[in-house]
């Protein structure tokens, strides 16, 4: 699989995209940043999900429970904790 660099205004932090299983992936990872780099960038790069087969993933060092107050209603997350201790949390349009 091949992740392409793309710039994204706003954004601190390095996002990647790729497909995957007919979707497609944008994914940055937070896990060297200080708060609110993380959720500055993850609300930045929530405007990249523009349809159902979008997904936004960010690697955080902790689960981001303030972030998901401020997502718009329609967008959902799913949470994984990694083996590491870190979070992957994705991101899509309902």
């Amino acid at each position: 699989m091949k992740k392409e660099l793309i710039e994204l205004r706003r954004a601190t932090l390095d996002i990647y995209k790729y497909e995957k299983e007919g979707l497609t992936f944008y994914e940055f990872d937070a896990t060297e940043c200080e708060p609110p780099e993380p959720m500055v960038n993850t609300i930045v790069a929530i405007s990249l999900l523009k349809t159902k087969e979008d997904r936004l993933v960010g690697i955080y060092f902790h689960e981001p429970y303030p972030l998901y107050e401020r997502l718009p209603k329609n967008i959902s997350h799913e949470s994984k904790e990694l083996p590491s201790g870190d979070f992957r949390v994705t991101f899509k349009i309902d």
